[in-house]
């Protein structure tokens, strides 16, 4: 196996402890004879170890060798991937021929002979990981949607006949869903603790050279467990959600776009609308980072990292506010607007927040001149107010009143099949909104949650 590892073309630059290279280099020790056999069955055990882990991860199963050397082609970022997302395979490019010859020795790799090294070192691991059977597993625990994706490319390249074939199927993955992390995923936050990271959880979203070392920028850790909410599930607020809809379809669809702000109380979906939204939109190339205030600092990385990417990123920031002493705004006013680099035309910034104004706002700033707090405090007003004047898009969720309370409470219980007289669960909603929280989309959902839950005890 080292042989063709070694043969690799535009898929050989590998980290030095990716599982293939690390099994390749088992298989070369072995038939040089170089290293006692309980240390080769040690070493064997280990890389077995984490191709379990990362079947784990994303629920492989039957062949979970197949399925590691899939998903190690469909998350392998080269020039040739990045281009095939961007603009699909071109017949008769030279860069061809070698992507042909390591898809090729891919081929061989799928269907590796391991009876020999098993034979000799008395062991069988390879033989039940190419026949696998997995225990069932609650679709929270991984990413169903990797998971199907994988799984379904594996069997057909476990069947391609010929090279070319092989060759149509992996091009054909990277035009219609991308390569690495984003092609995969929906959702996404930025990690920056690199001392301890697995390589089936995060990729590099940007380098920087370092003498003869490649030193990782802006590390980006997908969101296996997002929400599959849509806008449906949100009750009421339609004209809210339709400005939501105009905007970020446009955008997708290439045309100009505006940030959006949505503001206003708290418990009204909010932040189910962004939710929504990215999976309404995902099919068509829309992805997900969201960033927290104390990182705004790395905001133009995370912009460098995916200006050049086929895909529409939605830059979301939750519950966002800043208190009087608080900068971090400033790094988000220079990126929305008003830096020196332009914003690139992939990406818009999606915040919600309970304050209109998003800065705490005080009773000094409200006068022009105030005695031993500095002059001209309008100015201080106008610093504070600059930055959601730079949203384009300003969207109001208002808590509803209670005939709109009552209205939704009714149609998610209906959603749920709950069977009760209407003046009862009316009577019933009315004492949980006075208990705990007052009247919001979100405190029907608890209380019809809670509701549904005693009468499934009965």
């Amino acid at each position: 196996m080292h042989k063709l590892i070694a043969r690799l073309i535009v898929y050989g630059s590998m980290k030095e402890d990716e599982i293939l290279v690390k099994i390749a280099e088992i298989f070369r020790e072995f038939e040089e004879g170089t290293k006692q056999k309980e240390a080769l069955i040690s070493e064997i055990y280990k890389q077995t170890r984490r191709i379990l882990q990362v079947s784990t991860d994303y629920a492989f199963d039957k062949n979970l060798w197949q399925d590691y050397l899939t998903f190690l082609l469909i998350t392998n970022e080269n020039p040739f991937t990045i281009t095939c997302e961007k603009m699909g395979a071109r017949e008769g490019a030279s860069v061809n021929a070698f992507v042909k010859n390591d898809l090729d020795i891919f081929m061989q790799m799928f269907h590796y002979d391991f009876s020999v090294i098993e034979k000799a070192l008395g062991i069988s691991c390879f033989s039940i990981l190419t026949d696998y059977t997995a225990i069932g597993k609650p679709e929270l625990m991984y990413n169903k949607n990797v998971s199907l994706k994988v799984r379904s490319l594996s069997d057909k390249l476990a069947k391609a006949g010929d090279v070319d074939t092989f060759f149509s199927l992996v091009t054909g993955f990277y035009k219609d869903y991308g390569v690495g992390m984003f092609g995969l995923n929906k959702a996404f936050r930025i990690n920056q603790s690199v001392s301890s990271f697995s390589e089936s959880t995060f990729f590099d979203g940007g380098r920087s050279e370092q003498g003869s070392s490649v030193v990782p920028t802006i590390r980006f850790c997908p969101i296996n467990n997002m929400d599959f909410v849509t806008l449906d599930d949100l009750v009421g607020y339609e004209i809210q959600k339709k400005k939501l809809i105009d905007n970020t379809q446009a955008f997708v669809e290439g045309k100009p776009a505006n940030n959006v702000l949505l503001f206003g109380d708290s418990g009204t979906g909010k932040s189910t609308s962004v939710k929504a939204i990215v999976n309404q939109y995902y099919e068509k190339g829309l992805r997900m980072i969201e960033i927290y205030k104390h990182q705004f600092k790395d905001l133009s990385g995370v912009i460098a990292a995916v200006k050049n990417r086929n895909y529409r990123f939605i830059i979301y920031m939750d519950d966002l506010s800043f208190e009087e002493e608080e900068i971090e705004y400033k790094f988000l006013k220079a990126v929305i607007e008003g830096g020196v680099e332009t914003k690139p035309e992939n990406i818009l910034i999606y915040a919600t927040s309970n304050r209109r104004h998003l800065i705490n706002e005080t009773w000094k700033d409200r006068s022009d001149v105030t005695v031993n707090q500095g002059i001209h405090h309008s100015d201080t007003m106008e610093e504070k107010l600059s930055l959601v004047h730079r949203f384009g898009l300003t969207i109001g969720y208002t808590k509803p009143g209670q005939k709109e309370y009552f209205h939704i409470v009714e149609e998610l219980a209906r959603r749920q099949n709950i069977q009760m007289p209407k003046e009862q669960l009316l009577a019933e909603a009315n004492k949980w909104e006075l208990m705990y929280g007052g009247i919001s989309g979100r405190t029907a959902q608890q209380f019809v949650n809670y509701i549904s839950a005693n009468l499934q005890r009965e």
